[in-house]
């Protein structure tokens, strides 16, 4: 399937990681952590962790630790939607298309629950046909943007003529929990909110890129280390040290299995510095830069961060006949994802 239009968005609040910290000694959540909980979210907000802002969708972000679970998933409903249209509205925009002339329309998200799903919103908000394909997509987490193209390619299979929009969009400020597990605290200090929206056809588009070779793993014996569960009514995430030597052997196993094609540039999800950093030995001597920048720019926006990582790997190198670019998200599961990104006008498997 081919690439017709690329487009992300962030919220207009964005925070320093200096300043979140300040808001943390401003808000309730002194009264709440131990001293030793304090001194990680000190450690991590004032020193150099790869992150240097954030953008939030929730309002009043230094009391939303105080919010009830009812109160962050009406943030959820409020936000999701909205981010997650102002990114199709500008991948359309690129596209030359109208929101009229979506055949089908794909959201994943981890950060939020609605029934209908966020789909129906985006789909009132833009003007979808009323016969436009719905298909909202959760659970996956982080990794989840490089399933939903893969569940892309499968509509464009069977409908060649269809023109199929796919977006990313968390609203992270509104799963937003907090207490003395380190595992927790760490997310705090990671997570932010943004969309990225595609726009694919079955014919050649103006980026000239077409996505391919999909690939997953799924390793459910480490599920544990890295998902939400329920805590009084609101998402807790669990987050294990391990994580990044994990993410690391993920990604590796689909590295070895990428086939024979050449790769000239890595995308990585820049799930944080750490994980970064592990997986860079494996991918070398490909470069991470357009995520370790995603990450630096933004913070961890969970599923789609991997798409602002393409959108900044293609300002400076672009896939041709020397290399594909190799695509990999990971998460929850625990689960990998990978997928090619090459030109066009090469349509050699």
């Amino acid at each position: 399937m081919h690439l017709h239009a690329l487009a992300t968005a962030v919220p207009p609040a964005t925070f320093t990681q200096a300043e979140c910290w300040e808001l943390a000694q401003r808000s309730n959540v002194r009264s709440r952590l131990k001293k030793r909980s304090m001194l990680i979210l000190q450690t991590i907000l004032r020193g150099e962790h790869g992150i240097a802002n954030r953008h939030f969708a929730a309002p009043d972000i230094e009391h939303v630790f105080d919010l009830t679970a009812d109160q962050l998933n009406t943030i959820f409903r409020a936000e999701a939607p909205k981010l997650a249209g102002r990114a199709l509205t500008a991948a359309l925009t690129q596209a030359g298309f109208k929101p009229a002339e979506l055949d089908a329309l794909l959201i994943c998200t981890c950060s939020g629950y609605l029934c209908p799903g966020v789909t129906s919103y985006v789909a009132e908000q833009l003007g979808l046909q009323p016969n436009a394909f719905l298909q909202d997509l959760v659970g996956l987490g982080c990794g989840a943007a490089i399933p939903t193209l893969r569940a892309a390619s499968h509509i464009l299979a069977a409908q060649p003529n269809a023109t199929v929009a796919c977006v990313a969009v968390e609203i992270c400020s509104a799963a937003f929990y907090l207490d003395d597990d380190p595992g927790v605290l760490i997310s705090a200090c990671l997570f932010s909110d943004g969309a990225a929206a595609t726009i694919w056809r079955a014919t050649p588009g103006p980026t000239g890129l077409r996505a391919f070779d999909f690939n997953t793993l799924h390793l459910p014996a480490d599920r544990d280390k890295l998902r939400f569960e329920q805590r009084d009514g609101k998402l807790r995430n669990l987050l294990h040290r391990s994580v990044p030597e994990l993410a690391a052997a993920a990604v590796g196993k689909l590295w070895a299995d990428r086939g024979p094609r050449p790769v000239s540039g890595v995308v990585a999800h820049p799930g944080g510095r750490d994980v970064l950093e592990a997986i860079a030995p494996v991918v070398a001597p490909h470069s991470l830069d357009a995520s370790t920048r995603t990450l630096a720019a933004n913070g961890n926006m969970s599923s789609p961060s991997v798409l602002f990582a393409l959108e900044e790997a293609l300002k400076t190198a672009r896939p041709d006949a020397s290399g594909d670019f190799w695509l990999v998200s990971f998460g929850a599961g625990f689960s990998a994802h990978s997928c090619r990104l090459g030109p066009s006008h090469d349509q050699a498997r």
